[in-house]
């Protein structure tokens, strides 16, 4: 019997449940579909990561059918190019993809072939998370509470399947064009990232054997390797959650290692959350969950916007961040949360236009968690940061960046400037910035805004919106 194994965001051979099921019945057919009809085409950098992660998944399978169009006349023609009486795929929580998958199903069905779905991609499905009234959760404990008394599915062992792809016609993955090309912006990610489940595994090993330890006192000091980095490696699918789960939850049994642990399993609850959200209330990911925000007074300005994508604000944490961003597709998570509560409070800029830069820059963009998190950051979200918490961002730098390490890292122009400005240059005097070799507006930009007058601003606009 041969099965078409319809490949996602589960670009792995271990703890897939769909390649498991079809491995054990007989041949398979993987197939991966490049999606971009009616749907959110994937960002620039998500495009870069999947490029790399499908060659890997093809060389550990021994071969992968790529083709690129609509779903729902593919996957039943590869199943007849292929003589497949089953189709296999694992379920996902994004709108589009739901609605695609049930038209895929009906296509399948009116065909005469079987298909099996299966949960890959979260500890628990959406739909098994219920509040006692029985509807979904839309605050994060009492949601994380309802997970954590449930078990969590021990991982699956990796089974390589037989395949039966001879004569099925297949895409070159070089024919998409995913990578960059001219100009090359993602030269050197190969430094910092690798793609697929080999890269993923071994980003996980590194987590466990020297990051974990220090991970609930210093998750929030973006100068050092304090996270886990595996946030891309999860949204691909190259790992599993339970995967993760069941390694962490092993490490937790260290007393030494407990706090850690209980932390960053947390962690992996705000990403169950995100998707519990989106799978329950769609519009999340485009409209403002909290509708009094459709009233709040936005800025469009053009010029302010590209300053905070360039890391030009003259706010070191803020422009480290977006620096960082744009050389790695990467940005840690604290400094997240800074540069979005400055797009949106100093900036009075719509959540929506940087969850867009987000989507197309960063190599982990996932659907959920970007818009979950950006809605809240701008006050707007469920369980949301309240508006009125603004970041004060020389307060964050000193904070969490004390010495300046990470600001000097991505804002290499300031490097001789004393730890006492290194977070605030427009404080110092002319001696100081003279003698750092610094001339604002020429080596490093003077602040876009005031903080103390865009605080202010900001409040007046929340009490204007506050008021009946």
């Amino acid at each position: 019997m041969t099965t078409i194994v319809w490949f996602r965001q589960d670009l792995r051979i271990s703890d897939n449940p769909a390649l498991a099921a079809a491995a054990k019945r007989g041949r398979v057919v993987p197939l991966y579909i490049l999606d971009e009809n009616g749907r959110r085409p994937p960002g620039a950098a998500s495009r870069w990561w999947l490029h790399h992660s499908l060659a890997a998944l093809a060389k550990s399978l021994g071969g992968l059918v790529l083709r690129r169009g609509d779903p729902t006349a593919i996957v039943p023609a590869v199943a007849k190019a292929a003589g497949a009486d089953r189709v296999m795929w694992n379920r996902g929580t994004e709108p589009d993809t739901v609605a695609r998958d049930q038209a895929v199903l009906k296509a399948l069905t009116d065909a005469g072939i079987t298909v099996e779905s299966f949960n890959g991609n979260l500890l628990h499905e959406p739909a098994a998370i219920r509040t006692q009234a029985g509807g979904p959760f839309k605050v994060y404990t009492p949601f994380w509470r309802a997970c954590r008394a449930r078990t969590v599915t021990p991982p699956l062992r990796a089974r390589v399947p037989t395949l039966a792809i001879d004569g099925i016609d297949s895409d070159a993955l070089d024919a998409w064009k995913l990578l960059p090309t001219r100009p090359n912006w993602a030269a050197g990610w190969d430094k910092f990232w690798t793609p697929g489940e080999q890269g993923a595994q071994a980003r996980l090993d590194a987590f466990l054997r020297s990051d974990l330890k220090n991970y609930a006192a210093a998750r929030d000091r973006p100068a050092g390797r304090n996270t886990s980095l595996l946030s891309p490696h999860l949204h691909f699918g190259e790992i599993s959650p339970r995967q993760v789960w069941a390694r962490v939850s092993f490490a937790a049994h260290r007393p030494a290692l407990a706090q850690a642990a209980a932390k960053f399993e947390a962690e992996l609850g705000w990403r169950e959350f995100c998707a519990h959200l989106l799978y329950h209330f769609p519009t999340i990911a485009t409209e403002n969950w909290r509708r009094e925000f459709d009233r709040f007074a936005w800025r469009r300005s053009p010029g302010d916007l590209e300053a905070w994508q360039r890391g030009r604000t003259g706010y070191p944490m803020v422009d480290a961040g977006m620096r960082e961003l744009w050389h790695t597709g990467w940005m840690h998570n604290r400094v997240r949360m800074i540069v979005a509560s400055f797009l949106v409070k100093h900036l009075r800029i719509d959540w929506r236009e940087g969850e867009s830069w987000f989507w197309d820059t960063l190599v982990d963009a996932d659907l959920g968690n970007n818009a979950g998190n950006w809605q809240w950051v701008a006050g707007s979200g469920a369980d949301a940061s309240p508006y009125f918490r603004i970041f004060n961002p020389m307060v964050q730098g000193e904070k969490f960046d004390p010495k300046g390490e990470y600001v000097r890292r991505w804002c290499p122009e300031l490097q001789n400037l004393p730890d006492k400005f290194i977070h605030a240059p427009f404080e110092a005097n002319a001696d100081v910035l003279a003698e750092a070799g610094i001339k604002l507006g020429r080596d490093y930009p003077a602040p876009i805004v005031d903080h103390a007058r865009a605080r202010e601003a900001a409040l007046a606009a929340y009490r204007r919106l506050s008021t009946p």
